[in-house]
């Protein structure tokens, strides 16, 4: 296995997720504060799930993110 390579394809998936996962939480924190589900000052439990097909089942990193930090200015 050339492991530059490897190396290089994980960090690009996960460049990926990154940017595309942010965003994602941003526009979700954004509308629920828009639509009146969240005041904007609480933190709120964000997960994410890592599966590598037959290989890792089921890799989860859970922690809390902050509205404050996500609302607009």
């Amino acid at each position: 296995m050339d492991e530059d390579a490897f190396n290089i394809s994980i960090r690009k998936f996960l460049k990926h997720f990154g940017v595309t996962a942010q965003r994602e939480i941003e526009s979700a924190i954004r509308k629920g504060i828009d639509e009146g589900k969240l005041r904007g000052d609480e933190s709120v439990p964000v997960r994410a799930t890592l599966i590598v097909e037959g290989l890792l089942r089921d890799f989860r990193i859970a922690e809390a993110s902050r509205c404050r930090d996500h609302a607009r200015h």
